[in-house]
């Protein structure tokens, strides 16, 4: 049984209808709001495991609804829009979003984002690493922040684990299918932008020099490694 609480964010009635009642049926109890001004009010109120977000609404709209909630909390965020390019999706994922489901979708492949969202990465059991240090930088698994030449960062939730996945496979290469299973679940595969969005995020924390990075490294046609420095 789930028991999961998701906040369904949307301004079409019928749509909120649906998803109520569908995610109600298993076992998620669900709050609907129309607008992302709603949805920010009702998240103070009322903490949700899960914001399912239409990237398309009236008032300030899904980008800025996904900054504000980012601002203050981790809860995993799942775009729902109608646009399929690369760009939007890693607009999305830069403002904070964990995930991105183009519209239409099957309800089977919704319920699949849903539980990948809300499931735990199995990363943390892979490694036993606590802390990481090589020269300037150190990276604390554990506290799930990163210092590099005395400036201090905090890694969101799939930074952490990502990071936590190649950490574990130190100097091997990880192909990307093998992460983004890892990370977001068995039903991914395909979502490489997913990987060099957060990627990038990771080079700007941990990289002297993000641009030619030292640690985290592309293995081209292949993935992704991390490469333990002489430090």
């Amino acid at each position: 049984m789930n028991t999961a609480t998701v906040l369904v964010v949307h301004d079409e009635p019928q749509l909120r209808r649906v998803m109520r009642t569908t995610l109600t049926d298993i076992g998620y109890t669900v709050i609907d709001e129309k607008t992302g001004e709603e949805a920010l009010e009702m998240l103070r109120r009322t903490p949700a495991d899960l914001v399912l977000l239409d990237l398309n609404m009236p008032g300030i709209g899904g980008l800025e609804t996904c900054r504000a909630i980012r601002e203050t909390s981790e809860v995993p965020i799942v775009i729902l829009s109608v646009r399929n390019t690369e760009r939007e999706k890693v607009m999305a994922l830069d403002a904070g979003a964990d995930d991105y489901v183009t519209k239409p979708f099957g309800i089977q492949e919704l319920l699949a984002r849903i539980r990948a969202a809300l499931r735990r990465s199995p990363t943390a059991a892979e490694s036993d690493l606590i802390v990481y240090r090589d020269g300037d930088l150190e990276i604390d698994f554990e506290g799930r922040r990163v210092t590099l030449a005395g400036k201090s960062s905090r890694l969101t939730p799939k930074e952490f684990d990502l990071l936590r996945l190649l950490a574990a496979n130190i100097n091997k290469a990880v192909p990307h299918r093998k992460l983004l299973q890892a990370v977001w679940g068995p039903d991914y595969g395909e979502e490489t932008e997913y990987l060099r969005f957060f990627v990038n995020q990771l080079r700007k924390k941990i990289e002297p020099v993000p641009a030619k990075p030292r640690y985290l490294v592309t293995e081209p046609w292949v993935g992704y490694k991390f490469v333990k420095g002489t430090g």
